[in-house]
Protein backbone atom coordinates (compact mmCIF):
# COMPACT_ATOMS: atom_id res chain seq x y z
CA UNK A 1 0.00 0.00 0.00
CA UNK A 2 1.27 3.15 -1.17
CA UNK A 3 2.39 5.09 1.71
CA UNK A 4 2.15 9.34 2.60
CA UNK A 5 4.40 10.94 5.24
CA UNK A 6 3.62 14.10 7.46
CA UNK A 7 6.06 16.65 9.11
CA UNK A 8 5.01 16.73 12.53
CA UNK A 9 6.41 18.75 16.17
CA UNK A 10 6.31 17.46 19.32
CA UNK A 11 7.70 19.01 22.62
CA UNK A 12 10.36 17.35 24.80
CA UNK A 13 10.45 17.32 28.33
CA UNK A 14 12.78 20.25 28.07
CA UNK A 15 10.14 22.26 26.42
CA UNK A 16 12.27 22.44 23.06
CA UNK A 17 10.41 21.47 19.62
CA UNK A 18 11.52 18.10 18.12
CA UNK A 19 11.37 17.64 14.12
CA UNK A 20 9.51 14.57 13.06
CA UNK A 21 8.14 12.94 10.08
CA UNK A 22 5.41 10.45 10.56
CA UNK A 23 5.04 7.80 7.39
CA UNK A 24 1.38 6.62 7.28
CA UNK A 25 -0.21 3.92 4.89
CA UNK A 26 -2.76 4.61 2.77
CA UNK A 27 -5.28 2.94 5.17
CA UNK A 28 -5.75 2.21 8.65
CA UNK A 29 -2.15 1.35 10.28
CA UNK A 30 -2.08 -2.00 11.96
CA UNK A 31 0.62 -0.83 14.29
CA UNK A 32 2.54 2.16 15.28
CA UNK A 33 5.82 2.19 15.59
CA UNK A 34 9.05 4.77 16.57
CA UNK A 35 12.36 4.78 15.05
CA UNK A 36 15.50 6.04 16.72
CA UNK A 37 18.05 7.49 14.60
CA UNK A 38 21.85 5.97 14.51
CA UNK A 39 24.27 8.66 16.63
CA UNK A 40 24.76 12.38 15.67
CA UNK A 41 22.77 11.54 12.37
CA UNK A 42 18.96 12.92 11.58
CA UNK A 43 15.97 11.19 10.99
CA UNK A 44 16.70 12.23 7.07
CA UNK A 45 19.36 9.40 6.95
CA UNK A 46 19.10 7.54 4.43
CA UNK A 47 18.64 4.02 5.99
CA UNK A 48 16.30 5.98 8.54
CA UNK A 49 13.61 7.06 5.66
CA UNK A 50 13.94 3.87 3.45
CA UNK A 51 12.85 1.90 6.32
CA UNK A 52 10.18 3.60 7.38
CA UNK A 53 8.95 4.59 4.02
CA UNK A 54 8.77 0.73 3.29
CA UNK A 55 6.70 0.05 7.01
CA UNK A 56 4.59 2.10 6.16
CA UNK A 57 4.18 0.39 2.87
CA UNK A 58 3.75 -2.59 4.59
CA UNK A 59 1.16 -0.86 6.61
CA UNK A 60 2.64 0.58 9.57
CA UNK A 61 2.49 4.02 10.71
CA UNK A 62 6.29 5.26 11.60
CA UNK A 63 7.35 8.23 13.51
CA UNK A 64 11.40 9.22 13.45
CA UNK A 65 11.96 12.37 14.50
CA UNK A 66 15.78 14.72 15.53
CA UNK A 67 16.59 14.36 18.30
CA UNK A 68 17.84 17.58 20.42
CA UNK A 69 20.38 19.60 18.98
CA UNK A 70 20.53 17.71 15.56
CA UNK A 71 18.62 18.07 12.08
CA UNK A 72 15.73 20.36 12.59
CA UNK A 73 15.07 20.02 15.96
CA UNK A 74 15.88 22.74 18.73
CA UNK A 75 18.45 22.45 21.39
CA UNK A 76 22.31 22.44 21.61
CA UNK A 77 24.05 18.92 20.98
CA UNK A 78 26.26 19.83 23.22
CA UNK A 79 23.78 19.79 26.24
CA UNK A 80 22.37 16.48 25.32
CA UNK A 81 23.70 13.19 26.10
CA UNK A 82 22.23 9.42 26.13
CA UNK A 83 19.75 9.78 28.90
CA UNK A 84 18.05 13.50 26.84
CA UNK A 85 18.14 10.90 23.86
CA UNK A 86 15.79 8.49 26.11
CA UNK A 87 13.79 11.43 27.42
CA UNK A 88 13.49 12.14 23.79
CA UNK A 89 11.61 8.88 22.81
CA UNK A 90 9.30 9.00 25.66
CA UNK A 91 8.43 12.64 24.72
CA UNK A 92 7.94 11.13 20.72
CA UNK A 93 6.09 7.92 21.99
CA UNK A 94 3.74 10.46 24.46
CA UNK A 95 2.86 12.15 21.01
CA UNK A 96 2.20 9.22 19.20
CA UNK A 97 -0.38 8.29 22.28
CA UNK A 98 -2.14 11.66 22.18
CA UNK A 99 -2.03 12.14 18.66
CA UNK A 100 -2.88 8.60 17.49
CA UNK A 101 -2.31 5.57 18.78
CA UNK A 102 1.04 5.04 21.78
CA UNK A 103 3.91 2.62 19.51
CA UNK A 104 4.08 -0.65 20.05
CA UNK A 105 6.82 -1.32 18.07
CA UNK A 106 10.01 0.39 18.66
CA UNK A 107 13.29 -0.09 16.20
CA UNK A 108 16.70 1.99 16.49
CA UNK A 109 19.38 1.93 14.39
CA UNK A 110 23.48 2.07 16.03
CA UNK A 111 23.00 4.22 19.19
CA UNK A 112 19.42 4.37 18.86
CA UNK A 113 19.17 0.95 19.31
CA UNK A 114 20.60 1.47 22.81
CA UNK A 115 18.32 4.24 22.96
CA UNK A 116 14.90 2.26 22.23
CA UNK A 117 16.61 -0.72 24.62
CA UNK A 118 16.83 1.98 27.25
CA UNK A 119 13.19 3.47 26.26
CA UNK A 120 11.39 0.25 26.30
CA UNK A 121 10.51 -0.38 30.22
CA UNK A 122 9.08 3.47 29.88
CA UNK A 123 6.85 2.81 26.84
CA UNK A 124 4.33 0.74 29.05
CA UNK A 125 2.36 -0.17 25.35
CA UNK A 126 6.00 -1.32 23.58
CA UNK A 127 5.83 -4.91 22.66
CA UNK A 128 8.29 -5.66 20.66
CA UNK A 129 12.09 -3.82 20.08
CA UNK A 130 14.56 -4.11 17.42
CA UNK A 131 17.65 -2.82 17.15
CA UNK A 132 20.10 -2.46 13.85
CA UNK A 133 24.05 -2.53 14.32
CA UNK A 134 23.76 -1.42 17.63
CA UNK A 135 26.00 -1.48 20.76
CA UNK A 136 25.24 -3.63 23.98
CA UNK A 137 26.54 -0.44 26.24
CA UNK A 138 25.99 3.21 25.14
CA UNK A 139 29.96 3.93 25.96
CA UNK A 140 30.59 2.01 23.11
CA UNK A 141 30.60 5.42 21.09
CA UNK A 142 33.29 7.02 23.15
CA UNK A 143 35.92 4.71 20.65
CA UNK A 144 34.02 7.00 18.02
CA UNK A 145 35.93 10.30 19.70
CA UNK A 146 38.73 8.38 22.13
CA UNK A 147 41.52 10.65 21.03
CA UNK A 148 39.51 13.55 22.31
CA UNK A 149 38.85 11.66 25.62
CA UNK A 150 41.84 13.28 27.71
CA UNK A 151 41.40 16.57 26.44
CA UNK A 152 37.24 16.40 27.42
CA UNK A 153 38.39 14.79 30.56
CA UNK A 154 41.22 17.79 31.29
CA UNK A 155 39.09 20.93 29.73
CA UNK A 156 35.25 19.91 29.75
CA UNK A 157 35.04 20.03 26.32
CA UNK A 158 36.47 19.03 23.28
CA UNK A 159 35.34 20.06 19.42
CA UNK A 160 35.20 16.40 17.11
CA UNK A 161 34.51 15.18 13.81
CA UNK A 162 31.96 12.58 13.63
CA UNK A 163 30.92 11.84 9.51
CA UNK A 164 33.11 14.85 9.13
CA UNK A 165 30.80 17.57 10.74
CA UNK A 166 32.22 19.24 13.90
CA UNK A 167 30.83 18.09 17.22
CA UNK A 168 30.93 19.80 20.75
CA UNK A 169 31.08 17.17 23.26
CA UNK A 170 30.74 18.13 26.88
CA UNK A 171 32.42 16.26 29.80
CA UNK A 172 29.09 15.87 31.06
CA UNK A 173 28.27 13.62 27.82
CA UNK A 174 31.03 11.03 28.94
CA UNK A 175 29.63 11.26 32.79
CA UNK A 176 26.45 10.46 31.17
CA UNK A 177 27.93 7.38 29.56
CA UNK A 178 29.24 5.78 32.05
CA UNK A 179 26.00 5.72 34.40
CA UNK A 180 24.39 3.87 32.12
CA UNK A 181 24.33 0.02 31.86
CA UNK A 182 22.07 -1.97 29.61
CA UNK A 183 22.76 -5.75 30.87
CA UNK A 184 19.56 -5.16 33.82
CA UNK A 185 17.85 -3.71 31.33
CA UNK A 186 18.35 -6.21 28.91
CA UNK A 187 17.78 -9.29 31.14
CA UNK A 188 14.47 -7.55 32.26
CA UNK A 189 13.08 -6.09 28.90
CA UNK A 190 10.16 -8.46 28.83
CA UNK A 191 9.45 -7.49 25.82
CA UNK A 192 10.18 -9.73 21.92
CA UNK A 193 13.43 -8.60 20.82
CA UNK A 194 14.58 -8.86 17.34
CA UNK A 195 18.41 -8.59 17.13
CA UNK A 196 20.07 -7.19 13.12
CA UNK A 197 23.80 -6.88 12.65
CA UNK A 198 26.15 -6.96 9.89
CA UNK A 199 29.22 -9.94 10.36
CA UNK A 200 31.42 -7.14 9.16
CA UNK A 201 30.24 -3.90 10.24
CA UNK A 202 33.15 -1.82 11.06
CA UNK A 203 31.69 0.36 13.49
CA UNK A 204 30.27 -1.19 15.89
CA UNK A 205 31.66 -5.12 16.26
CA UNK A 206 29.27 -8.37 15.48
CA UNK A 207 30.28 -9.15 19.22
CA UNK A 208 27.91 -6.72 20.17
CA UNK A 209 24.85 -8.46 18.53
CA UNK A 210 26.09 -11.36 20.50
CA UNK A 211 26.00 -9.39 23.91
CA UNK A 212 22.79 -8.23 23.66
CA UNK A 213 21.19 -11.68 22.52
CA UNK A 214 22.55 -13.62 25.07
CA UNK A 215 21.74 -11.06 27.78
CA UNK A 216 18.00 -11.27 26.59
CA UNK A 217 15.50 -13.47 27.36
CA UNK A 218 12.98 -15.17 25.27
CA UNK A 219 11.11 -14.04 22.99
CA UNK A 220 14.19 -12.92 21.21
CA UNK A 221 15.55 -13.83 17.36
CA UNK A 222 18.58 -13.17 15.31
CA UNK A 223 19.17 -11.85 11.75
CA UNK A 224 22.43 -11.56 9.72
CA UNK A 225 22.74 -8.23 7.22
CA UNK A 226 25.44 -10.21 5.79
CA UNK A 227 27.45 -7.50 3.31
CA UNK A 228 25.90 -4.44 4.31
CA UNK A 229 27.70 -1.84 6.17
CA UNK A 230 26.78 -0.21 9.16
CA UNK A 231 24.41 2.95 8.44
CA UNK A 232 22.76 0.51 5.88
CA UNK A 233 23.80 2.61 2.86
CA UNK A 234 22.86 0.37 -0.26
CA UNK A 235 18.76 0.68 -0.99
CA UNK A 236 18.45 -3.04 -0.75
CA UNK A 237 19.82 -3.55 2.48
CA UNK A 238 17.49 -0.70 4.10
CA UNK A 239 14.46 -2.33 2.66
CA UNK A 240 15.99 -5.49 3.77
CA UNK A 241 15.93 -4.75 7.50
CA UNK A 242 12.00 -3.38 6.96
CA UNK A 243 10.71 -6.27 4.77
CA UNK A 244 12.34 -8.67 7.98
CA UNK A 245 10.98 -6.58 10.60
CA UNK A 246 7.62 -6.19 9.47
CA UNK A 247 7.38 -10.03 9.00
CA UNK A 248 8.90 -10.84 12.24
CA UNK A 249 6.54 -7.54 14.43
CA UNK A 250 3.48 -9.27 13.26
CA UNK A 251 4.15 -12.25 15.11
CA UNK A 252 3.93 -10.22 18.19
CA UNK A 253 1.72 -7.45 17.75
CA UNK A 254 -1.48 -8.66 17.55
CA UNK A 255 -2.99 -5.46 16.09
CA UNK A 256 -0.86 -6.13 13.43
CA UNK A 257 -3.04 -8.98 12.02
CA UNK A 258 -6.14 -6.60 12.04
CA UNK A 259 -7.58 -6.74 8.82
CA UNK A 260 -6.49 -10.16 7.85
CA UNK A 261 -8.45 -12.45 9.61
CA UNK A 262 -11.20 -13.01 7.01
CA UNK A 263 -8.33 -13.65 4.31
CA UNK A 264 -8.15 -17.19 4.76
CA UNK A 265 -4.97 -18.60 3.66
CA UNK A 266 -4.26 -20.97 0.94
CA UNK A 267 -5.45 -24.85 1.58
CA UNK A 268 -2.57 -27.59 2.37
CA UNK A 269 -1.04 -28.05 -0.87
CA UNK A 270 -1.88 -24.75 -2.32
CA UNK A 271 0.27 -21.37 -2.93
CA UNK A 272 -0.88 -18.30 -3.46
CA UNK A 273 1.73 -15.23 -4.71
CA UNK A 274 0.75 -11.53 -3.88
CA UNK A 275 2.45 -8.36 -5.60
CA UNK A 276 4.04 -6.74 -2.95
CA UNK A 277 5.45 -3.68 -5.38
CA UNK A 278 5.06 -2.58 -8.96
CA UNK A 279 8.47 -4.32 -9.57
CA UNK A 280 9.34 -7.75 -8.59
CA UNK A 281 9.05 -8.55 -4.84
CA UNK A 282 5.98 -10.99 -4.41
CA UNK A 283 4.71 -12.37 -0.91
CA UNK A 284 4.09 -16.26 -1.41
CA UNK A 285 1.76 -17.54 1.44
CA UNK A 286 1.32 -21.33 2.25
CA UNK A 287 -0.95 -22.82 4.51
CA UNK A 288 1.28 -21.98 7.34
CA UNK A 289 3.90 -19.65 6.00
CA UNK A 290 5.09 -16.84 4.27
CA UNK A 291 7.86 -16.34 1.68
CA UNK A 292 9.16 -13.34 -0.64
CA UNK A 293 10.57 -13.70 -3.93
CA UNK A 294 12.68 -11.15 -5.84
CA UNK A 295 14.53 -10.37 -8.69
CA UNK A 296 18.34 -9.52 -8.38
CA UNK A 297 19.84 -5.68 -9.24
CA UNK A 298 21.04 -6.22 -12.08
CA UNK A 299 17.78 -6.85 -13.83
CA UNK A 300 15.89 -4.22 -12.06
CA UNK A 301 14.86 -5.82 -9.08
CA UNK A 302 15.55 -4.85 -5.14
CA UNK A 303 17.09 -8.74 -4.43
CA UNK A 304 15.36 -8.80 -1.57
CA UNK A 305 14.50 -12.69 -1.97
CA UNK A 306 15.52 -15.71 -4.15
CA UNK A 307 14.45 -15.60 -7.91
CA UNK A 308 11.82 -17.57 -8.81
CA UNK A 309 14.58 -20.63 -10.30
CA UNK A 310 16.15 -20.51 -7.13
CA UNK A 311 12.92 -21.66 -5.87
CA UNK A 312 12.71 -24.20 -7.90
CA UNK A 313 15.98 -25.29 -7.16
CA UNK A 314 15.41 -25.24 -3.67
CA UNK A 315 12.51 -27.23 -3.95
CA UNK A 316 14.85 -29.79 -5.66
CA UNK A 317 17.49 -29.55 -3.23
CA UNK A 318 15.34 -29.57 -0.11
CA UNK A 319 13.56 -32.69 -0.94
CA UNK A 320 16.48 -34.66 -2.41
CA UNK A 321 18.32 -33.69 0.91
CA UNK A 322 15.34 -34.94 3.46
CA UNK A 323 14.87 -38.22 1.27
CA UNK A 324 18.39 -39.05 1.65
CA UNK A 325 18.09 -38.24 5.44
CA UNK A 326 15.18 -40.16 5.63
CA UNK A 327 16.46 -43.17 4.07
CA UNK A 328 19.78 -43.14 5.93
CA UNK A 329 17.53 -42.55 9.03
CA UNK A 330 15.75 -46.03 8.63
CA UNK A 331 18.52 -47.90 7.73
CA UNK A 332 21.06 -46.61 10.47
CA UNK A 333 23.66 -45.49 8.37
CA UNK A 334 25.94 -43.06 9.69
CA UNK A 335 25.61 -40.12 8.23
CA UNK A 336 26.52 -37.26 9.93
CA UNK A 337 25.62 -34.97 7.57
CA UNK A 338 24.61 -34.31 3.81
CA UNK A 339 25.13 -31.36 1.33
CA UNK A 340 22.99 -30.75 -1.73
CA UNK A 341 24.61 -28.28 -4.21
CA UNK A 342 22.36 -26.94 -7.43
CA UNK A 343 22.77 -24.99 -10.54
CA UNK A 344 20.37 -24.57 -13.43
CA UNK A 345 21.66 -23.67 -17.19
CA UNK A 346 20.19 -23.64 -20.58
CA UNK A 347 22.10 -25.36 -23.41
CA UNK A 348 21.16 -26.57 -26.84
CA UNK A 349 20.62 -30.47 -27.45
CA UNK A 350 22.93 -30.56 -30.30
CA UNK A 351 25.03 -33.01 -28.47
CA UNK A 352 21.93 -34.61 -26.74
CA UNK A 353 21.07 -38.26 -26.72
CA UNK A 354 17.57 -37.10 -24.77
CA UNK A 355 16.79 -34.45 -27.37
CA UNK A 356 16.63 -35.16 -30.82
CA UNK A 357 15.29 -32.01 -32.00
CA UNK A 358 18.54 -30.18 -32.06
CA UNK A 359 17.36 -26.39 -32.08
CA UNK A 360 15.54 -26.53 -28.44
CA UNK A 361 17.21 -25.48 -25.86
CA UNK A 362 17.50 -28.06 -22.93
CA UNK A 363 17.24 -27.25 -19.43
CA UNK A 364 19.68 -29.13 -17.37
CA UNK A 365 20.03 -28.51 -13.81
CA UNK A 366 23.55 -30.13 -12.26
CA UNK A 367 23.19 -31.78 -8.38
CA UNK A 368 26.43 -31.94 -5.99
CA UNK A 369 25.74 -33.84 -3.53
CA UNK A 370 28.59 -34.29 -0.22
CA UNK A 371 27.66 -37.47 1.93
CA UNK A 372 29.62 -36.56 5.48
CA UNK A 373 30.15 -39.76 7.53
CA UNK A 374 31.80 -43.46 8.04
CA UNK A 375 30.07 -44.10 5.06
CA UNK A 376 31.38 -47.11 2.72
CA UNK A 377 31.22 -47.76 -1.10
CA UNK A 378 28.01 -49.31 -1.34
CA UNK A 379 26.19 -47.40 1.11
CA UNK A 380 27.26 -44.27 -0.93
CA UNK A 381 26.38 -45.49 -4.07
CA UNK A 382 22.98 -46.72 -2.57
CA UNK A 383 22.26 -43.12 -1.41
CA UNK A 384 22.65 -41.44 -4.87
CA UNK A 385 20.18 -43.77 -6.02
CA UNK A 386 17.86 -42.68 -3.97
CA UNK A 387 18.90 -38.65 -4.41
CA UNK A 388 16.79 -39.84 -8.02
CA UNK A 389 13.73 -41.10 -6.35
CA UNK A 390 12.82 -37.84 -4.44
CA UNK A 391 9.35 -36.83 -5.04
CA UNK A 392 10.28 -33.65 -6.34
CA UNK A 393 13.23 -34.81 -8.73
CA UNK A 394 10.51 -37.43 -10.35
CA UNK A 395 7.62 -34.71 -10.60
CA UNK A 396 10.21 -32.42 -12.80
CA UNK A 397 10.93 -35.62 -15.17
CA UNK A 398 6.93 -36.12 -15.88
CA UNK A 399 5.28 -34.13 -18.08
CA UNK A 400 4.38 -31.62 -16.73
CA UNK A 401 1.05 -29.89 -17.60
CA UNK A 402 0.13 -26.37 -16.29
CA UNK A 403 -3.41 -25.29 -16.28
CA UNK A 404 -4.39 -21.27 -16.06
CA UNK A 405 -7.94 -20.14 -15.58
CA UNK A 406 -8.65 -16.27 -15.24
CA UNK A 407 -10.41 -15.75 -12.05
Amino acid sequence: MAAQRQKIEFTNQAGEVLAGALELPSEKPKAFALFAHCFSCSKDIAAASRIARRLAERGFGVLRFDFTGLGHSEGDFANTNFSSNVDDLVSAADYLREHYEAPTLLVGHSLGGAAVLAAAPRIEESKAVVTIGAPSSPDHVIDQFHAHREQIEVHGEAEVSLAGRPFKIKKQFLDDLNTHSLDATISKLKRALLVMHAPGDATVSIDEAKSIFEKAKHPKSFISLDTADHLLTRKADAEYVAEQIAIWAARYLPQAHEGEATQVRPAKGHVRVHEENHKFLRRIETDDHTLYADEPLKVGGDNLGPDPYEFLLTSLGTCTSMTIRMYANHKKWPLEDLIVDLSHRRDHCADSADCPDTDKLLDIIEREITLVGDLDEGQRARLLEIADRCPVHRTLENDIVVKTVLV
